[in-house]
């Protein structure tokens, strides 16, 4: 695939991504700077076995890094173009959401 086309291919990629309620719960969550693990248990309300099969599908996917600093492990949007994308959602969907 060349240009427009792969790029579409990219773009599809990443929606579907952010299609899922709780993936995107999880990007949203780190707009701010990065969370723990148990950070995100806690904001997102799923099992620690949950949250890991969707981080591991955005770190796969190059939307989301860790580092392990002891016996945490922070997680953070790596891809500057997500984090003006769910910057944007936030702004334009989110705010004054009861």
């Amino acid at each position: 695939m060349e240009g427009i086309e792969w790029k579409s291919q990219e773009v599809a990629t990443t929606l579907k991504l952010l299609s899922h309620p709780k993936r995107l719960l999880i990007l949203c969550s780190l707009i701010d700077g990065e969370k723990t693990v148990w950070q995100l248990e806690w904001i997102c309300m799923i099992s620690q076995s949950q949250l890991s099969q969707f981080l591991k599908k955005l770190k796969n996917e190059w939307m989301v890094q860790s580092k392990k600093e002891g016996l945490h492990v922070f997680y953070t949007i790596s891809d500057i173009r997500i984090h003006w994308l769910l910057s944007y959602i936030e702004d334009h969907f989110c705010k004054n959401a009861c």
